[in-house]
This record gives structure tokens, sequence and C-alpha cells, in this order.
């Protein structure tokens, strides 16, 4: 075996368990990988020295051959979001604010990460404080596209999907609050998967009620990779006041075979623009659930879009501007945030009191269009991203199929809906253009049904071998 970090986390696991590979073995496979292709595309950063991982990783085995592994990622290599917080790990959030900030804590799912058994390697980089779906910042660069070195690996978590599609770790958490785990998997030919909200905690900022639209989440390679990394992160914290209490979760290997009705949203009746290619390649995927027996057929939700759109970009500059005014209005530090996190703050700080309690009206109203659509439909289809990755020496796209952009979150508003009403998404791979470049979709579910959707993923992913494919980097 002559790379065993390439193994997905399921087979890695295995091979450890029957002692045909050590912790130490897999961690200098992880780190002469490291080595050799992270340079081209900066996915990890941050990372941790080699003689200190391989202490560990022989601390690891020992404790295996004790009898004594600590749970369900016992010796596996993790590089950790670089905004979430891990004890004794840089943690700049792309930002140069903090290009020196060490916590002396974890954040709630880094601690059950932890006591999983698994060794955090280092970060994965992501833009300044998650903002954009291209992730570059002024600490640590661009990462790029290990299928076109040329192109952005999305994001935010852009450095996590990007070290996936390379095999230099085997599983990856990521965050998703405007498609942060979706459209990364989409550029790079990986899984992301959004939970229903609540399901992952976290440490709240000053904000533990309001803000209800960004989630952590689990990207891997396969739907069971991402089940196992899910039920570490998963389960009630009092810390976070709107996490809840959930069991494992297990695929139903034979719910697909029930079959169901599928809702297929496109270009959500015109209303979004596309580069030419992308829904041709969803739409085929579509194929792949009529071969497993369900009916797809186009829908519609009646619904105003634009005033969607309007009621998210109130939150979320409503929001932003709560979070970061502090940098902002401090002119020593105002000069260190980005474009997008300044246009975000100017217009949170002009929003009204009404337009918040609106804008929530809108997102209320949103949820109970969608939950009529599920009365016809059990899951909804949508493409994942606009566009393939783009030239990752741009900050985002400025039009699509002739189509001006007006922000830079335009580009990606096929994933605003889903996020807008709490909903459980996996993100899948469907193919590649004819410049050999991802793309994938959103399998959407009914509230609270992750397990239904991720069952649905593993038999689209049975069905197909998007997944198996390797970037050329490789």
């Amino acid at each position: 075996m002559s790379d065993p970090i390439s193994l997905c986390l399921t087979d890695l696991l295995k091979t450890l368990d029957e002692g045909r590979l050590t912790v130490e073995e897999v961690m200098l496979s992880c780190l002469d990988r490291i080595d050799r292709l992270n340079p081209r595309i900066n996915a990890l950063v941050s990372l941790r020295a080699r003689d200190v991982l391989l202490a560990e990783a022989r601390a690891k085995d020992v404790e295996r051959r004790q009898g004594a592994a600590r749970g369900a990622l016992h010796g596996v290599p993790i590089a950790i979001k670089d905004l979430s917080e891990a004890k004794g790990i840089l943690c700049t959030y792309g930002s140069p604010l903090f290009h020196d900030y060490v916590p002396d804590f974890d954040d709630i799912q880094v601690a059950r990460i932890r006591a999983a058994g698994a060794i955090i390697i280092g970060k994965t980089n992501t833009p300044e404080w998650g903002f954009g779906s291209h992730s570059y910042n002024p600490v640590f660069g661009v990462t790029r596209n290990p299928w076109d070195t040329r192109r952005s690996a999305g994001g935010s978590s852009g450095g996590a999907a990007a070290a996936l599609a390379a095999r230099l770790v085997p599983i990856a958490d990521g965050s998703d609050m405007m498609g942060s785990l979706r459209n990364p998997a989409a550029f790079n030919n990986v899984i992301g998967f959004r939970p229903s909200f609540g399901r992952i905690p976290a440490l709240p900022g000053r904000d533990a009620f309001l803000n209800q639209l960004a989630t952590l989440g689990p990207m891997a390679r396969s739907v069971e990779d991402v089940v196992t990394l899910l039920n570490v992160q998963s389960g009630f914290d009092p810390r976070d006041p709107t996490s809840f209490e959930s069991g494992p979760l297990r695929l139903d290997r034979d719910h697909a075979a029930k079959g169901g009705r599928i809702g297929w949203l496109g270009d959500f009746g015109g209303h979004l623009s596309f580069e030419p290619g992308v829904l041709a390649l969803n739409e085929k995927a579509l194929s792949v659930f009529e071969s497993l027996g369900y009916a797809v057929e186009p829908v519609k939700i009646d619904f105003d879009m634009e005033r969607l759109w309007w009621a998210w970009t109130t939150l979320r500059s409503f929001f932003t501007a709560g979070s970061m005014r502090n940098y902002y209005e401090d002119p020593g530090r105002r000069g260190s945030l980005k474009p997008e996190i300044l246009h975000e703050v100017r217009a949170g700080l002009r929003i009204r009191a009404a337009d918040v309690y609106e804008a929530s009206a809108v997102r209320t109203a949103w949820y109970q269009a969608v939950m009529k659509v599920y009365e016809r439909f059990d899951y909804l289809v949508a493409p994942a991203a606009q566009v393939f990755p783009f030239d990752a020496d741009i900050p985002w796209p400025r039009e699509i199929a002739g189509r001006h952009m007006d922000t830079y979150h335009r580009w990606m508003e096929v994933v605003i809906g889903p996020s807008m009403a709490g909903l459980p998404v996996a993100a899948l791979p469907v193919g590649f253009s004819a410049e050999d470049l991802p793309n994938g979709f959103q399998l959407i579910g009914p509230p609270r049904s992750d397990a239904a959707v991720l069952s649905v993923a593993a038999a689209y992913e049975a069905a197909t071998d998007w997944l198996t494919r390797v970037p050329p980097l490789s």
C-alpha cells in the first residue's frame, strides 16, 4: 500500500483495526503527501511540527495495542477549518488582525474530534472571516483547485474541500452560512453536508440566540465517512442553547429502494443565471434518481425570490454589523477588513429594527412555502453552484451568462433557500465540464430529515463513479 492516506476514512479505519497499518505509517504518508502537493494548492495552513505529530501517532499506536482506542476517529489525521478554535494551534480566521492568535481552548466540535481520537495536524484555509466563496486571505494567500490549479477551490470551506480532493486528509470539517460546505464540495468533486440547524453545537460569540443562519458540518469523499464525522460532531451542549440532542445517525441502505418524488428546482423559474453546461450536468444527474425508482419533475416554489434575496441580505448584513462593528469602528483595525466585510457592515448599520422583523417574517413565509412543496415531494434538488470553478486570481465572478452580479455573493444565490429554511442538504458531485472542471447539486430534505437525506445520497453515490476519480494534481 504505497499511499494509505488516499484511502477513504472507512477503509483507513478498517485497515488500522486489522493491524495492516499503524497510525505512524498513516501519519508519515499524510505528511509526505502534504509536503509534495500542498505547496501547489495551499489548502492546509498552520501545520504542526512533523516530529510532534509523529510522536502523537506513536502514542495512538500504543493506545490501540493496549485496547484503549479513544473513539471513532482514533489515529485519523484531520485539519480544522481556520474559523474554529483548536487549543495550541494558530487560529487566524483568515484575518491579519489575528495573525498571531493561538487559543487556549477548543471549540465544541474540535473537543469532540479530539476526544474521538483524531490527530489535529493543522488548519484548512478559508477566506477572511469566511466571507465569500473563494478561499483567499492576506495571511496565507489563495487556495487553488486540485483539478486545475488556475481555478478557485470555492469557500469558505475551500481549504477543506481541496485537501480532501487532493487526498491530503481523509475527512474535514467545514461550516456553511451561504453555501460554504456546498459550493466548495461542488468545485472539488467531494461531499459536503449542511445538517439541520442545531445538530452540531458551537461556542457562541456575543449572540447565542438571534443568528440562526450558519452551521458547522462534515465533508468527505463518501457518504459513510460524512456520517462518521457528523456523529462525532453532533449532540446537545449546554453552552449552545440552539443545539439539540441527537442519537447516532445511521444509513438506511434500503431507504432509497422505497422510491418517492423529487422536485427539480433548476434555475428557480428563470430567476437565476448559470454558466453554460451547469444545468445540463445537473439534469443528467436526475436520471440517476429515476433509475433508483424516484419520479422526478420540475417544480417552481410560489414565492417572490427577489423578496427572499432582500431578506437574506438584510439578515446577513445585520448580523455582520453586530459581530464586526468593533473592528469597523476602530480606525486602526478597519483598514484590515476586506471590502466585502466593509460592504456588509455599512449596509448592516443602516438597517432598522423594523427591517429585521420584516426579514424574519419573509423568512417565515419562505419556510411555509417550502413546506407546502414538501406535501407533494419527498426531496428537492437544485444545483450547488451557478458556475464552474473560476479563475483563482479574481475575487468573485462579476457576470454569469451575460447577467451582471450586483454584489460579491449574488453569483451563489442558488444556496440561500435551504439556509433560510434551516433544512438538511447534501452536496453531491454531478460530473465534469468539457474542461474537466467539477460541479455538483444539492439534495434537500424536509426538516430534521438528515438521516434520510444521507441514505438517499448513499444510494446516489453507489450508482455513480464520480467520487472514485482523482485530480490530476495527484
